[in-house]
């Protein structure tokens, strides 16, 4: 069996025994708190030092001015809400209880950003709510498209990779959530194997797409 028959059986397998976590993925590992409104090449902030509006900025570079992403849509269809978070107190992205809604970590790219990662997460499933739609990631293949919205832009994204990573390995310097390098979309949620007396989903899945156009106003 391939790596995604064996996430999707062991995943399966959990969901069918009714096993799994109440809270869900704890993603992150002590990553550094950053503000929403750090600032980014071109950005606000290195916009507002030179006493220029960003939109002025922008408008002279041929460039939009970053937002921070609002809603996704996955490749089966699922389009699902996106909020900013931060981190919790043990240094874990505060991703929402609600499995229907994803966190967009604060501290990282934007939508319209040119570089960096844009890292979006949200909870495999619940003991109380069922199945969540970034479980249908576990079955993503490259060349899957994702389309991410702001409030005033819209961009294309193309799967490249699925990968595991093991619980707590996401480091404060990881390539997953860094503002810097390529620009990319990084989502991730909980993988299997599930054992519970080891605390539930022993995995990570990560899925990178990188962008198949450029972040555009929306119509």
């Amino acid at each position: 069996m391939d790596l995604l028959g064996t996430l999707r059986a062991s995943f399966a397998l959990a969901a069918l025994l009714g096993v799994a976590s109440a809270t869900g993925c704890a993603v992150g590992d002590a990553a550094p708190t950053v503000a929403a409104s750090s600032p980014s090449a071109g950005g606000p902030a290195a916009a507002g030092s030179a006493g220029v509006a960003p939109a002025q900025v922008a408008q002279r570079v041929g460039s939009v001015v970053p937002e921070r992403p609002t809603r996704i849509q996955l490749p089966d269809g699922h389009r699902v809400p996106i909020r900013a978070v931060g981190t919790t107190r043990n240094g874990l992205l505060d991703v929402p209880e609600d499995i229907r809604i994803a966190g967009w970590w604060s501290g990282g790219s934007r939508l319209g950003d040119p570089f960096g990662s844009t890292l979006v997460a949200a909870h495999v499933d619940s003991r109380t709510q069922g199945l969540g739609p970034f479980a249908s990631l576990l079955g993503v293949r490259p060349g899957d498209r994702l389309h991410v919205w702001s409030k005033g832009l819209h961009q294309t994204f193309r799967i490249t990779a699925l990968r595991l990573r093991p619980q707590g390995t996401i480091g404060p310097r990881s390539w997953l959530h860094s503002p810097a390098g390529p620009r990319r979309l990084t989502l991730v949620t909980c993988a299997g194997p599930y054992d519970a007396a080891r605390g539930g989903y022993q995995n990570l899945a990560v899925i990178t797409a990188t962008p198949a156009d450029q972040a555009r106003s929306r119509p």
